[in-house]
């Protein structure tokens, strides 16, 4: 399946990414196999969790961020991606509003093993 809609058109980031303002909130844009390609906008802290099952990869569209890790932090700017090894603990953090593509497998937890407050709707289509 390209997209939700299996529309042959192209997906456009920057459209996708108008449709929404929230934060920490990871929007579907096409599947994969069973890996999925969210869209998420990210401002200020996160949870410490981890992937037990799964790594994660991070790609900066606009902006700036730093994933914290135990023993060191990896700032990404535009135009560059970090894969989280699974199970490795990790913080995502913005001083100022980030963009960022998401490429996880479908049913894949944003807040990992951590739970609480900032964890996000499952499979939610833009």
């Amino acid at each position: 399946m390209l997209n939700n809609d299996k529309s042959d058109r192209p997906i456009n980031f920057a459209e996708k990414l108008a449709l929404f303002s929230d934060h920490w909130s990871p929007k579907v844009i096409a599947e994969m196999n069973n890996d999925q390609f969210k869209l998420v906008k990210i401002q200020g802290e996160f949870t410490w969790h981890s992937h037990d099952e799964t790594d994660e990869v991070f790609i900066v569209i606009k902006g700036e961020m730093i994933i914290e890790l135990r023993e060191q932090q990896v700032k990404l700017a535009a135009g560059e991606m970090y894969v989280v090894p699974k199970g490795v603990e990790h913080k995502p953090y913005a001083a100022k509003e980030c963009h960022m593509l998401l490429v996880e497998p479908r049913g894949v937890v944003n807040t990992g093993d951590a739970g609480g407050g900032l964890t996000a709707e499952q499979n939610r289509w833009i």
